[in-house]
């Protein structure tokens, strides 16, 4: 075989002017021989087809770097590495690169929320509507047949206990029997008027064992927690509201129940007024987020108020100082009511009651302060002015 090499000796005449190896495309050498003088060459440095650096083919920048610096004082730069070199530090880039750390843009302060208007969180206009409209009710039946007012009581007591047991079944899967509960309410308020606190605690006995009977007719299960239910539903609602009726039966009745009603009403204003306008602090936030410290001084101050002037002008042989414990008596077993429901109606996952008064809520979204407020009431009546 004719196989030329690198290393072959060249023939005469294809040494180039200088002795720097066999020119490329020179004529086959002849055959190789061991010749211990002879030197053997290098091979050319083979220049690839893109230059580096990223530039073009025909820029002799990226063709001069192939050999070194093109003059004594440059220096090769090595490539900017992040992690070992700050980001604010000026480093030669290659040629064509993009800058990897741009500078960073001034940060821009978000527009200012326009601030929000307060919201009393219901219709004003029906709320005042609804509650005139019971304020006439109330009024015209307690101050023209005191018998009518009982009935008054005696409605809003089934109505209360049909919201609460339809809530419990609707949220908890309790069937507490409602049949039991509105005809032993319902005469729980008559036997209060007319037999006093004795038939008003023969009522409420005799309408708990109904409650355990009539479950009986139901399979056993859940039975416990129906009846538990039962009895608490026949406690809060008409027993309390049966106290009410006590008041009633006194010689200045009418004017003891529109005393205990206009300082309940006050006391719940002087909240909501103070509490909107300047509440900043949460009285109890994981039971009622709307209420607060400030709302809480409202309620006391616009009902020892009110309680003076009612002790004073309203009741016989009352007091203006008794008006003042009176009042602070309400305001705090108001909000402890109002409290009490609001945990009820987390338990349950809801809002309101129900939705029989617009701008309200329901019966018992109403009765809330006023039911643990009236056996307060009329015990304090009773030890300032007795049960007369």
């Amino acid at each position: 075989m004719n196989d030329s090499s690198w290393g072959a000796p060249p023939q005469a005449g294809y040494w180039g002017p200088s002795d720097q190896g066999p020119v490329q495309g020179a004529a086959p050498a002849g055959p190789t021989y061991d010749a211990p003088e002879a030197q053997q060459t290098r091979p050319m440095p083979i220049v690839p087809d893109e230059p580096a650096y990223g530039g073009h083919q025909d820029d002799d920048r990226g063709a001069a770097r192939l050999s070194g610096p093109l003059f004594r004082d440059e220096t090769q730069q090595p490539p900017y590495d992040p992690r070992t070199q700050p980001s604010d530090t000026p480093q030669a880039q290659p040629y064509g690169a993009v800058p990897q750390n741009p500078e960073p843009m001034p940060d821009v302060p978000p527009p200012a929320p326009a601030p929000q208007k307060k919201s009393a969180g219901r219709d004003l206009g029906a709320a005042i509507g609804v509650g005139v409209g019971l304020a006439v009710v109330i009024i015209a039946s307690l101050f023209v047949v005191k018998a009518a007012f009982v009935g008054v009581i005696a409605v809003a007591v089934v109505v209360g206990l049909w919201e609460l047991t339809s809530r419990l079944q609707e949220r908890k899967g309790i069937k507490a029997p409602l049949v039991p509960l509105a005809v032993g309410g319902a005469a729980m308020v008559v036997a209060g008027y007319v037999r006093g606190p004795e038939g008003a605690w023969v009522a409420m006995a005799l309408t708990a064992l109904a409650v355990l009977v009539w479950r009986m007719t139901e399979p056993p299960e859940g039975y416990l927690k129906d009846v538990t239910a039962g009895v608490f539903a026949a406690f809060y609602v008409p027993f309390l509201a049966t106290f009410v009726a006590l008041m009633l039966t006194a010689d200045d009745g009418a004017w003891r129940v529109l005393t205990f009603l206009l300082l309940t009403v006050v006391s719940d204003t002087g909240a909501y007024a103070i509490g909107w306008r300047f509440g900043t602090h949460k009285l109890a936030p994981r039971i009622s987020p709307g209420k607060t410290r400030e709302g809480l001084f409202g309620a006391v101050s616009f009902a020892m108020v009110a309680g003076a002037l009612c002790m004073q002008f309203l009741i016989d042989d009352g007091s203006w100082w008794q008006g003042l414990i009176l009042g602070l008596a309400v305001a705090a077993s108001a909000t402890l009511g109002d409290l009490g429901e609001s945990m009820i109606k987390r338990d349950l996952g809801i809002k309101d009651m129900g939705t029989l008064l617009p701008g309200h809520g329901g019966i018992m979204d109403r009765l809330d302060s006023l039911l643990p407020t009236a056996p307060v009431v009329w015990l304090l009546l009773v030890l300032f002015v007795g049960s007369g």
